[in-house]
């Protein structure tokens, strides 16, 4: 079983028993929530993804991918070719680690600036004449929403997380109608039964082998 996006707003409809204009109209926004939470509470390593950057001499920022959420690693290269990691950090130890951003050198350590840049530190010097060091950051990405393609598209999470995501769409839609408690609560009952399926996924199997581990075995509840 699997969703398009036309048939899961419609089942979003036919679950509430709502086709009010303002329902309807919010129905998106209601799909997109529900992949927020998904999203932000399992770790899919499909949601991975590499981008490549160039360091620039003197500056000690990095600029950050426009969908990215959170680190896996940074490396960075030098003109020899050789890959060296720099340990993640809080922004603090860096400035305090190079207090003088005139400071160069090959970068040992990296952090969340801000929503746009990262802070590497020391600041990169230049590893050869007119060289710079080639940054790999492999970064948990945001994927783009169901609601950004056609009626009849899909996407991963209505395809592989289906019920997790009509759960989710469907507590919001209920928030928004403040429907009964019991009924709230039922649907989120459902979401989180859905959700243990998606992280078993995402943070068990994906990661696993039965040859090496054996068969992943989760408490009994």
């Amino acid at each position: 079983m699997s969703f398009t996006y036309d048939q899961l707003k419609q089942a979003v409809q036919d679950y509430t028993d709502n086709d009010e204009t303002s329902f309807v109209t919010n129905i998106p926004l209601f799909i997109r929530q529900a992949e927020e939470r998904i999203v932000k509470n399992v770790q899919l390593s499909l949601f991975r993804k590499n981008s490549t950057a160039s360091t620039t001499a003197d500056n000690p920022y990095l600029a950050m991918p426009s969908d990215y959420l959170a680190p896996f690693s940074l490396s960075l290269r030098g003109p020899d070719g050789d890959r060296f990691f720099l340990d993640f950090k809080d922004v603090n130890f860096l400035q305090a680690y190079t207090p003088d951003d005139t400071t160069t050198g090959a970068p040992r350590y990296y952090s969340v600036f801000d929503v746009t840049n990262f802070l590497l530190a020391p600041t990169p010097n230049a590893p050869a004449v007119g060289a710079d060091y080639t940054a790999e950051i492999h970064y948990f990405y945001r994927p783009q929403s169901l609601t950004a393609g056609s009626g009849s598209g899909t996407s991963w999470l209505s395809i592989n997380a289906q019920m997790a995501l009509l759960y989710g769409a469907l507590i919001e839609a209920y928030i928004y109608m403040k429907g009964e408690q019991d009924v709230l609560a039922m649907y989120n009952t459902r979401f989180q039964e859905a959700l243990i399926g998606v992280k078993m996924l995402g943070e068990a199997k994906e990661v696993t082998d039965e040859y090496r581990t054996g068969q992943v075995i989760r408490a009994r509840q």
